[in-house]
C-alpha cells in the first residue's frame, strides 16, 4: 500500500538548517490557523507579531521577523509533520496547512516546450486519450523543430507562427507558448489551497488527468519576488481538451491547488538564481503497485520566472494581499497506465510526491473533489477567528 512519507528527512530542504522557512498550522486549541516560523526542530507561532502570511510577506524586514520575532513553540517539526497526514491525524493536535492565506493563487500555463506540445495534443484530441498517440506523432513530424530553442515573442517565433497557420497547425497553446503574451490564470481563490498531507481533488467527470509539479513564486503586493515553494497544479486533461473555455472546470476544483510544504524566503543563501536552476522530481505511487517517476528542470523553461511575475502583477493588475504564482511544468506524462495509447491518468488513492532539494517535498493523496473535506474556512472565517483571539 502506498503511504505518504511525512518525515523531516523526506520533506524538509536538504539544507534546512540554513533555510528561512515559513508555514501555517491549524491549532485546535484556538480553533484556527497560525503563522509559524521553522527554527531548527521547533515550530514557532509568530501570529501575535504578524497575523497573516500575506502581511508577513509584505514586510521589508521579513527575514528578521521569521528568525527573531518572539513566539510560542507549538510542537516539533517531526510531530506536526506526522500529524499532517489526513488519514492518520489526531484532530486534538496541530497539523500543517497550505503555507499561504490571503494571497491570490495564480498559475502560468504552457511555459515549457515539451508540455506545450501535450496541450496542443489535448486540443486536437478533443479530450479523447485514445487519440493522443497518433496525434502526437503527426504534430511532432509536421513541426520538425526544437521549440525549446525559440524565444517567445521573438521574430523567429512569429515566423514559425506564420508557417504553422499556413499549414493549419496553429493552436491557442502555441500562441501563449511562443507568442508575446504569457498565459496567467486564477488557479484557486485565496484560502482554497491545501497543504502537505492533505488530499487533492479530481472532478468526478474526469477520466484523463495528471499532477503538474511546479515551482511557485511568492510575490509581495509591491511585485517583489520574496520566496518560493512547491505546487501541484492538478489538471484535468480531458476537460481542458474539450475546450479551453472549460479551463476553470479543469483547473479550479475542491483541493485542486496544493502548495508547500513551506515557503522558503530569499536570503543570503537562497534566491532567484536557485529557482532558475531548480530540479523537480515527481513520484506517483498507486495503491495498485503502479509507480510513475518524472523530472522537471527549471533551466528548460521558455520564459524567465521574473518575466512571468511581470505578466501577472504590475500597472495592469494589482494584488493588495500579494499572490503566489505557479510557473508551469515540463512534466506531461505519456506512459500508459491502462489501455495502450491512452497514457497516464490518476487512480484514487495515488500518493503524489513532488521534491526539490532546496524546497523539500510536497506530499498529497488523490481522491475525488466531492469526496475530500469541503472547503469551509475562507477569508471571512480567518478574520473572525483572528479577531476573537485579539490578534487584529
Amino acid at each position: 500500500m502506498a503511504e505518504m512519507n511525512l518525515t523531516v528527512e523526506a520533506c524538509l530542504p536538504d539544507d534546512r538548517q540554513q533555510a528561512t522557512l515559513v508555514g501555517r498550522v491549524w491549532r485546535p486549541d484556538v480553533d484556527g490557523p497560525s503563522v509559524v516560523a521553522i527554527r531548527g526542530d521547533a515550530v514557532v507561532d509568530i501570529t501575535a507579531v504578524v497575523p497573516t502570511v500575506s502581511e508577513l510577506m509584505a514586510r521589508t524586514d521579513v527575514i528578521a521577523v521569521v528568525r527573531d520575532a518572539p513566539g510560542e513553540t507549538v510542537g516539533t517539526l517531526a510531530e506536526i509533520l506526522a500529524n499532517s497526514a489526513h488519514d492518520r491525524r489526531d484532530t486534538k493536535l496541530p497539523w500543517f496547512l497550505c503555507p499561504v492565506d490571503l494571497q491570490a493563487i495564480k498559475a502560468c500555463g504552457v511555459t515549457f516546450a515539451e508540455s506545450m506540445l501535450e496541450r496542443v495534443i489535448e486540443e486536437k484530441a478533443k479530450g479523447d486519450p485514445s487519440a493522443a498517440e497518433a496525434i502526437r506523432g503527426e504534430i511532432v513530424g509536421q513541426i520538425g523543430l526544437d521549440l525549446s530553442k525559440i524565444v517567445p515573442g521573438s521574430d523567429e517565433a512569429m515566423q514559425l507562427k506564420k508557417a504553422l497557420v499556413e499549414r493549419g497547425m496553429w493552436s491557442q497553446y502555441l500562441e501563449v507558448g511562443i507568442g508575446p503574451d504569457a498565459e496567467v490564470f486564477t488557479k484557486a481563490p485565496p484560502m482554497a489551497g491545501v497543504g502537505i498531507g492533505a488530499e487533492v481533488g479530481l472532478h468526478a467527470i474526469s477520466a484523463w488527468n495528471n499532477p503538474e509539479p511546479e515551482i511557485v513564486l511568492v510575490i509581495a503586493a509591491d511585485g517583489r519576488i520574496v520566496g518560493a515553494t512547491l505546487g501541484n497544479d492538478v489538471n484535468l486533461r480531458d476537460v481542458e481538451g474539450r475546450s479551453a473555455l472549460l479551463l476553470g472546470k479543469a483547473k479550479d476544483n475542491n483541493g485542486s491547488a496544493a502548495l508547500g510544504p513551506f515557503l522558503r524566503l530569499f536570503d543570503d543563501g537562497f534566491g532567484i538564481a536557485d529557482v532558475r536552476t531548480a530540479e523537480l522530481d515527481l513520484t506517483v505511487a498507486g495503491q495498485d503497485g503502479f509507480v510513475l517517476k518524472g523530472r522537471s528542470s527549471m533551466s528548460r523553461i521558455s520564459r524567465d520566472v521574473a518575466d512571468l511575475a511581470a505578466h501577472a502583477i504590475g500597472p495592469h493588475h494589482q494584488y493588495p494581499d500579494g499572490l503566489v504564482l505557479m510557473t508551469g511544468t515540463l512534466f506531461a506524462p505519456t506512459e500508459d497506465r491502462g489501455a495502450p495509447g491512452e497514457g497516464f491518468t490518476h487512480k484514487m488513492g495515488d500518493v503524489v510526491t513532488i521534491h526539490s532539494a532546496r524546497l523539500g517535498a510536497l506530499v498529497n493523496q488523490v481522491d475525488r473533489s466531492n469526496a475530500i473535506p469541503p472547503w469551509t474556512f475562507g477569508a471571512g472565517a480567518l478574520m473572525r477567528n483572528l479577531a476573537a483571539r485579539g490578534l487584529i
